[in-house]
Order: structure tokens, then C-alpha cells, then sequence
């Protein structure tokens, strides 16, 4: 026997290859059904023609641009400061893959078509699996339409560049470019989500008023992409709190007085700058009325979070796919992990958790779509972005930390995705306000405007008499919102439980009786335990299993 091989102590086998390029879209049947039942099934091309990017490219470059994080450089060579921060070519090519298949801009860019931002949910959710941290910039620069728009004057300017598919990294003026992007500032050390504690001040370099430029002082604790074009940023003007678009470069080709002080180092969303900056002087123009900051931006914040539903969701779907090929390929006590009644259990429940949250995701698009002209689908889409926002970025942590289980130890190694969507988790349900603030913006819409009470309880009506349950569930979301006295107490089981009727009432919307029966019973009438993997004995595993990622 050659001396080399007394030394050979294993083989490696009954080790899962790396899932490798696949068509995000095409697997994912329950995603198909949702995108023509709510509206979006004329643009089912583009999502076909991205599906294999989602599972293949992205898939690679979101591993580079999470290993090469960014950089911040605040001086040059000479010491000139230029406070710019240095990416990898992985992001550079992700935010361009976004960018040229819509996820930023395709509702706006098909604005009027029935179904638009369902379409445009649609490729976030795909976009958002392979790679989360870079989906920031486009969330920030596809919300940021409805805020520009109430300053007519800037748009005409930067809405054409705002929608262009074109992407531009390059640190020159917003309209040197044929493609911008867009970033937010808004919360300070002293205040966080009271944002009316903003300290940071805002003078008019000529004239004030709408549209006139300003000199903003002070600074943001937390300032998303500081490499955008420009930013949306509130600052106290002489009529009060205000917003503002302030450029990264000046016309002239000069740097603004925008001072990054550090870059957060972050739990996770590694691929994204997140910094903290000072204004010195920064110039910036108004946008809308002075004292009209907060409503000016609102819808800009009503979309960003819908983005956080939205991507929770995307996570949780990538966290699932990733468990069921693992336990098709794993061999365990002479059986597939997949052919394990346990196992099964637990993927079912996962499909369950995710397909449940994907189908709220899409219901709220089109709710979304629909407000222009339709008064009642605004007001459910006020009211369920944040119930939606609360609960699915809650349920994504242990949804992606069961995932990592079925793995086992190679489940929390970094060779997997699942470590960096463990980290990504949480982030989520922080930004664009925490659980509290959710659930208070839930009260508050449900007291003072009438019509999303109405519009809520239409929608779980509409389901009225397919189960017994559901039916109760409704009586008690009534019942607790009259009871005024203790709502604010009782304001985070009521979003829980208002989010789980309305992801039971989309099951059976998507006519999976079967499925929804098995929802209700186990989130609503206590069939289930405190982990995943409790559904009854008698659950279709299989049928959920197949359903959620079916075996090529």
C-alpha cells in the first residue's frame, strides 16, 4: 500500500454541494399565483427574465460585497477632505442589476398600469433574497417619489434621472449622470423616531420658501448610503421642522459640507454604509411648505417600510430555500433529512411562515397601487403596511435561525448564507421605526381615521364563513378596539393578531383552503407550539414542502 494512502483517515461524503445557480421565480409557485392575483401578471417577463439573476449572479455577489465591506476615505492622498466611501465592484453590480431590472423604479416607470407596485414588490422580494444590505439605496431612491413631487420645481429636475434604469457609482454631480440615486436622513442622537427633537438648523441663503435653497447646521446620527446623489433630511427652519434635498456634490462639481464622522459598525447589512454625519454649512433646497416636514414625507416612510415587509419576507424565503435543498441532499439514520417526519414538520411550518408572509407583502402593493383612486384600499394600505411591517419583521429572526438548525453546524459557519441572514434579521424591524412605533402608528390610524378601521375590517369580511375561527378572530379585533382604556397596553397583540387574520384571510384568498385551515389552527387557535416544527401529525408536509420549492 503507497505510504500516502495509510494516511487517508475519510472521504468526504453525504456532504450538501452549495444549492448553485437557480431561477428564484420559477421555483417559487406560490410568488407566481400571488403576482396575478393581485394585479401584476402582465409583467410576469421581467420577472421571469430576473428570477435567474436573483438565484444566480446576485447569488456570488452578494457573497463579495458582504466579505469586501465598504470603506470610508475621508481624505485624500494630499490631505484634502473628500468623506467618500469605497465599495467593491460586487455592489456596484448589484445596485446596477437592481436598478436595470426596476426594483427602484418599475411602479413609478409603469405608474397607471393596474398592479405596478405589485409588479415592482414583486422584484424586490426577489432582489432582496441573494443580497439585503445594497436593497437600502433602492428602497430609499424608489420612495422618494411621492415627496419630491410636492416640489414641482425639483422634480422637473431629478425625477427623469430618479427613474432612469442607469446606474452611476461615480462620485460626480447628480446631473452629470443618467442614473441617481437617493438617501435619507432624519434621526439624531437626542431623538431617534421623535423626530420633531431635530436639532439641526436650516437658513435661507437668499429667500425662504419652497424650493429656495438653505444653509443646514447640525448633524445625523444615522444617514443611509452616503454615497447617493442626494438625500431627503429634516431640519428646524423658522416655521419648524422641514425637509429638505440636499446634494452630495454641489452643481459645480464641489463637495458639499457634508462631514461623515464614522461609518456604524452594524450587526449585520454589511455590504451598506451606514454613517454619522455633520452639516457645516450644507446646502440643500426645500421641499414643500417650512413646518410641513413630517408630512411631506410621510408617504416616503409608508414606502420604505413597506420595503422592510417586503424584504423580511425575501429573507425568510431565501432562509427556507436554503433548508429544504439541504435536507433533500443530507442522508440521516439511513433516510433523506427531507423523509424525516420531524424534519418535515419543521419545513412545513417554515413554507407556512413564509409563503404567509410573501402573500401579505403582495396584498399591500396592491393596496398600495390602488390608492390614488380608490379611497378604501388607501386607507387599508395606511393601516396594514404598518401591521405588516411589525409582525413579518419580527417573525424573520427565528424563522431564519430554524433554518440554520435544519443545516445543523454547517448552519452557522460563514461557507453558508445563513449566518449573514441571521445577521440581517433584525434590522428590519429597527429601521423606519421599531415594534412600539409601529404599533402606536396602527392605534393612532385605527382612532383617528375612521376609514382604515372600515377598510381593515372589509378585507378580514371578505373571507366571512370559510372558517369558524377566523370569524371569531374578527369579533375579537372589534371587541379590543373598543375597548379605548387599554388598547395602548394591549397594542402589540392586537397588531399580532390583526397581521395573522390578514395572512390567514390572503391563504385563503389564494384559494389554498388546505393550508389556510392549517394557519388558523396553529397561529390562532392554539394548535401549535412556542418553535416551529409543532404543526399536528396529521399537516400535508409534503404537499407544503413541494409547494415552496419544488424538487428539479
Amino acid at each position: 500500500m503507497p505510504l500516502a494512502d495509510q494516511f487517508v483517515t475519510h472521504r468526504v461524503e453525504n456532504q450538501v454541494p452549495p444549492l448553485g445557480d437557480y431561477d428564484a421565480f420559477a421555483t417559487d409557485i406560490a410568488l407566481q399565483q400571488a403576482l396575478e392575483r393581485e394585479g401584476g401578471g402582465w409583467a410576469r417577463d421581467a420577472l421571469a427574465a430576473f428570477g435567474p439573476v436573483a438565484g444566480g449572479e446576485a447569488m456570488r455577489l452578494g457573497v463579495l460585497a458582504n466579505q469586501h465591506r465598504p470603506a470610508f476615505r475621508p481624505c485624500d492622498a494630499l490631505g484634502n477632505r473628500i468623506d467618500e466611501v469605497e465599495f467593491h465592484p460586487a455592489y456596484h453590480r448589484l445596485m446596477q442589476l437592481g436598478i436595470e431590472h426596476g426594483v427602484p423604479n418599475f411602479s413609478w416607470c409603469h405608474e397607471g398600469t393596474r398592479g405596478a407596485h405589485v409588479a415592482r414588490a414583486a422584484l424586490a422580494y426577489l432582489h432582496m433574497q441573494p443580497e439585503q444590505g445594497h436593497n437600502c439605496p433602492l428602497t430609499m431612491t424608489h420612495a422618494c417619489v411621492p415627496a419630491l413631487r410636492q416640489q414641482p420645481s425639483l422634480a422637473r429636475e431629478w425625477l427623469p434621472r430618479i427613474l432612469a434604469t442607469r446606474y452611476d457609482g461615480r462620485a460626480v454631480p447628480a446631473a452629470a449622470k443618467a442614473g441617481n440615486t437617493i438617501g435619507m436622513g432624519m434621526t439624531e442622537k437626542q431623538g431617534g423616531s421623535d423626530v420633531r427633537t431635530n436639532s439641526t438648523r436650516a437658513t435661507p441663503v437668499a429667500s425662504p420658501g419652497p424650493g429656495e435653497a438653505y444653509e443646514l447646521v447640525g448633524h445625523k446620527f444615522f444617514f443611509s448610503a452616503p454615497m447617493s446623489d442626494a438625500f431627503l433630511v429634516l431640519a428646524q427652519a423658522a416655521g419648524g421642522l422641514s425637509c429638505f434635498l440636499m446634494p452630495r456634490l454641489l452643481p459645480d462639481g464641489a463637495r458639499n459640507a457634508i462631514r461623515i464622522q464614522r461609518l456604524k459598525d452594524k450587526l449585520g447589512d454589511w455590504a451598506n454604509a451606514s454613517s454619522e454625519v455633520e452639516f457645516t454649512g450644507a446646502v440643500a433646497w426645500l421641499v414643500g411648505e417650512e413646518g410641513r416636514g413630517v408630512a411631506t414625507i410621510l408617504e416616503m416612510v409608508a414606502l420604505t417600510r413597506q420595503d422592510c415587509l417586503i424584504g423580511s419576507a425575501g429573507i425568510m424565503r431565501q432562509a427556507l430555500v436554503q433548508a429544504i435543498h439541504h435536507a433533500r441532499g443530507r442522508h440521516a439514520f439511513g433516510r433523506r433529512l427531507v423523509e424525516q417526519t420531524l424534519m418535515r414538520n419543521v419545513l412545513a411550518d417554515l413554507a407556512l411562515e413564509s409563503e404567509a408572509a410573501m402573500v401579505l407583502a403582495l396584498r399591500v402593493a396592491r393596496a398600495i397601487d390602488a390608492a390614488p383612486h380608490d379611497p378604501m384600499e388607501a386607507a387599508f394600505a395606511r393601516v396594514a403596511t404598518a401591521i405588516g411591517k411589525y409582525h413579518v419583521c419580527k417573525r424573520c429572526p427565528p424563522v431564519v435561525n430554524e433554518a440554520q438548525e435544519c443545516l445543523g453546524g454547517n448552519g452557522y459557519i460563514e461557507d453558508s448564507i445563513l449566518p449573514r441572514l441571521y445577521r440581517q434579521a433584525p434590522v428590519n424591524s429597527i429601521w423606519e421605526g421599531s415594534g412600539n412605533i409601529q404599533c402606536l402608528d396602527v392605534l393612532r390610524a385605527l382612532r383617528r381615521e375612521p376609514a382604515t378601521r372600515e377598510a381593515l375590517m372589509a378585507e378580514l369580511a371578505g373571507v366571512a364563513g370559510e372558517n369558524r375561527r377566523l370569524d371569531d378572530e374578527a369579533r375579537w379585533i372589534e371587541r379590543t378596539l373598543d375597548a379605548t382604556d387599554t388598547l395602548e397596553a394591549r397594542a402589540r397583540l392586537l397588531t399580532e393578531r390583526i397581521a395573522l387574520a390578514l395572512e390567514a384571510t390572503q391563504l385563503i384568498r389564494a384559494g389554498q383552503a388546505q393550508a389556510a385551515d392549517l394557519f388558523i389552527a396553529t397561529r390562532l387557535d392554539g394548535q401549535h407550539g412556542q418553535c416551529f416544527g409543532t404543526l399536528p401529525a396529521d399537516a400535508p408536509f409534503d404537499a407544503l414542502i413541494g409547494r415552496a420549492f419544488p424538487e428539479s
